[in-house]
């Protein structure tokens, strides 16, 4: 492998069920008690579906901007006291650069949650290409984040390996023709990873089984369960 292509809430951090609390919350500032487990319906989607989702099954319109404005001031508080990296995922990423692979991030978020996530992680210059939410017209499960990174890093995607936590994600992965690692956790429980090439529940997994030796050829990657 000549890259590794990591998504970033769920995947590197434990930040979905956070932003699952803040949508929540910021719809009971409309008079609605929401239920944050139906983000998992929309995880890894564009914030318009996210915040349609809620919308539809909370029956409210509230301004979008407002909605915005309101979501991301009671998000950032969660980030600021409440986010941590997955398990192991810091020193996978950063050994993976130190073995010369490139690596990038791509993500549905907004850049404003992307470099507030990664502030708190201490991985603001780990990735060479960084794609978020602006710089695409057609989000994840459409392909088009993955291409742009993966032009962005001059790579083929036979060469490259994804990390991702949703299903919307490991269908964008795939369509670009990359392979994909889905990781598992208890916000995405109902999302379906068969057609993931490997699943996790952490990096630990993968550092205890490679201790962080060169990665193995594409045809060597075990098999989801």
């Amino acid at each position: 492998m000549k890259a590794y292509l990591f998504d970033l809430d769920g995947t590197l951090a434990t930040s979905e069920s956070l932003k699952a609390r803040a949508l929540a919350q910021t719809c009971a500032l409309y008079g609605v008690e929401a239920d944050p487990l139906i983000y998992a319906d929309v995880m890894g989607e564009d914030w318009t579906t996210v915040t349609g989702h809620f919308f539809t099954s909370c029956n409210i319109d509230p301004p979008r901007d407002v909605f915005n404005d309101r979501f991301r001031g009671i998000y950032l508080d969660l980030l600021e006291t409440e986010v941590s990296a997955t398990a192991g995922a810091v020193p996978f990423v950063l050994s993976t650069r130190e073995r010369g692979i490139k690596v990038g991030l791509v993500s549905s978020a907004a850049s404003w949650m992307v470099e507030k996530v990664l502030a708190r992680l201490d991985l603001k210059h780990a990735f060479d290409v960084v794609i978020t939410q602006e710089d695409v017209v057609r989000h994840k499960p459409d392909p088009e984040a993955y291409w742009l990174a993966l032009s962005g890093l001059g790579v083929d995607a036979t060469t490259t390996l994804v990390f991702e936590d949703s299903l919307a994600g490991l269908k964008a992965a795939k369509a670009a023709g990359c392979r994909c690692v889905a990781i598992r956790h208890s916000f995405n429980i109902r999302h379906d990873f068969s057609a993931a090439d490997r699943e996790i529940r952490s990096f630990d997994e993968l550092a205890a089984a490679s201790s962080y030796a060169p990665p193995v050829a594409p045809g060597d990657i075990e098999p989801a369960k």
